[in-house]
């Protein structure tokens, strides 16, 4: 969660309390609202036990299902979506699979989450609202998507086997992939932003168990190493 304003910050934490979320982890907050929002009625344990961190990328590190939250909008959007009714059932069964961990990932009040921040996610989910007023409070559709995956938790699609890889080792995939597609010269212009996102958006659909992560992990590197001995 990316917040600055200490009564949504203490919102989202009043509604993770009251649907029993407990692990609430807040990216580079702005100091003086979080410091504010842990004064919350009804949400002190939840704040006191809450998370910091410098970026999205270190938040997510351990969790290997990672949900981001979007109200769309004008947004021209290059994840897959699902409706919030949709999407739940998929975050349950990932859960009840024991597939690891899942980041719900929520942008500031003003902006949204951010191209770079969406590049982490797996894929994205959104709260159906009218058209002429499409957004949402944060603290409001933080008690929405919490209601809606506690609602109902024997409606679960069959899930995979296995064990998905974490953010952390997805991370380091695309950082290989990335370090080896530069040391190819492929594409010539690969240094932007809008390229990082498509690598890293490809990356997340492959859906990598652990064990194939490492596999890959270790083809790359070693693509890596053969291509910088030459040089």
């Amino acid at each position: 969660m990316d917040a600055r304003n200490p009564l949504n910050i203490g919102a989202a934490a009043r509604a993770m309390s009251n649907f029993g979320f407990q692990h609430l982890r807040v990216v580079n907050p702005y100091d003086v609202a979080f410091q504010g929002a842990r004064s919350a009625v009804g949400a002190a344990e939840v704040l006191a036990r809450a998370e910091k961190y410098e970026t999205v990328a270190e938040a997510i590190a351990d969790c290997s299902l990672v949900v981001g939250t979007t109200a769309i909008g004008h947004r021209d959007l290059q994840h897959s979506l699902q409706r919030l009714e949709a999407g739940a059932p998929l975050i349950r069964a990932h859960l009840a699979s024991g597939g690891g961990a899942c980041a719900l990932l929520f942008g500031s009040e003003k902006f949204g989450l951010s191209n770079k921040d969406m590049s982490h996610c797996h894929w994205l989910m959104h709260i159906p609202t009218r058209e002429e007023h499409f957004s949402m409070n944060l603290g409001q559709a933080v008690a929405v998507c919490l209601y809606e995956l506690m609602r109902d938790p024997g409606a679960m699609p069959e899930s995979k086997q296995g064990t998905p890889a974490s953010s952390a080792e997805v991370e380091r995939i695309t950082e290989t992939l990335l370090t080896a597609l530069r040391a190819s010269g492929y594409p010539k212009l690969n240094s932007s932003d809008s390229f990082e996102g498509a690598v890293r958006r490809l990356v997340r659909r492959l859906d990598l168990q652990t064990g194939d992560a490492e596999f890959l992990l270790g083809m790359l590197r070693q693509m890596v190493w053969k291509m910088k001995t030459k040089e």
